[in-house]
């Protein structure tokens, strides 16, 4: 599900970005459609659409401010795939940019604009659906008429055919995290480097998050998780902080910690839902016990306040009773 637009801040930046494939075709016409539009920053870059390490759009990510609109003439200047595109809008969103496409109905700063976003996102999951029906039917018909399956360059050990099923594959396992980016990824930034890898994993797994993007439902793990990181920051998708190395904690200041990033990852859980949520990850009391009560939670997250831990107020999530 795309993001909710936001109401763009009083000067913010309109900054086109105007791309061709090869270095004999010329930038010209989108240039001039682009100042017309408004776009007082234009970044040009000769680089194939189906090129996701494209240098000149990695760095005009990076330098997207909140309230800045990135501007393109047509979506194919920008992305060759939808999820290529959902991936972009979602790195734009996080930093409260906006996405706008001057020949296309894209425009997240509009509810129309973000419907029709939305509409992509279906149509590209359906037409993975259906892919992969087409893909199965043929199978069958095959193997009915006593076809060997498989890939005859993959069989007769050629360097060439592997090389191009692993780059297949690659790319399949990226189109697959992208797909379900927004589901688990803003989590990650909550809790990502101040807690360890393996105390994320414990709260995607018990948050309803518990399917890997690529892994057939099967749970994360830390090291999964870790890797699937790494992928994003080598294409340029996430921010490389997220790989830093967290802290060891022991005692009580783990638990802080823990307790601290469950309320950030979600911050409309109550404590009642946060102790049930402990019990399930079989997280220890700080006396050692097993059952945890909505004060023990509460007075883990006054001492994470204590130190500086940034969520939301506990008692605005929590208000006393009426009396």
């Amino acid at each position: 599900m795309p993001p909710k637009p936001r109401k763009i801040p009083v000067g913010g930046r309109f900054i086109g970005y105007a791309r061709v494939s090869t270095d004999d075709q010329g930038t010209d016409a989108q240039l001039n459609e682009l100042r017309a539009a408004g776009c007082t920053m234009i970044f040009e870059e000769h680089a194939s659409g189906a090129d996701r390490n494209r240098p000149v759009l990695i760095r005009l990510l990076r330098d997207m401010n909140a309230g800045d609109t990135l501007v393109v003439v047509r979506l194919d200047r920008l992305a060759r795939s939808v999820s290529h595109l959902l991936a972009v809008i979602e790195q734009l969103d996080y930093v409260g940019a906006h996405f706008r496409s001057l020949g296309d109905p894209i425009n997240t700063t509009t509810p129309q604009g973000m419907f029709s976003l939305q509409v992509l996102g279906a149509v590209a999951q359906l037409e993975r659906a259906l892919i992969s029906e087409r893909n199965k039917a043929g199978l069958c018909a095959a193997r009915s008429r006593g076809r060997v399956g498989g890939n005859p360059g993959l069989r007769a050990r050629d360097p060439n055919a592997i090389r191009k099923i692993r780059q297949s594959r690659n790319a399949a396992y990226l189109d697959a995290v992208l797909a379900r980016l927004d589901t688990w990824l803003p989590i990650v930034r909550r809790m990502r480097p101040s807690h360890p890898w393996g105390d994320v994993v414990r709260v995607l797994n018990r948050g309803h998050l518990s399917s890997s993007p690529h892994t057939s439902g099967k749970p994360w793990t830390a090291e999964r998780l870790r890797r699937t990181v790494q992928r994003l920051v080598n294409e340029g998708i996430v921010e490389n902080g997220l790989l830093d190395r967290a802290q060891p904690r022991h005692g009580d200041d783990r638990l802080i910690r823990l307790v601290a990033g469950i309320k950030a990852a979600a911050p409309d859980r109550t404590l009642q839902q946060i102790a049930t949520q402990l019990e399930a990850m079989h997280e220890r009391t700080p006396r050692g016990g097993t059952r945890w009560h909505p004060s023990s939670v509460k007075h883990l997250l006054v001492r994470a306040e204590r130190l500086g831990l940034t969520f939301p107020s506990v008692a605005a999530h929590n208000p006393p009773p009426c009396r």
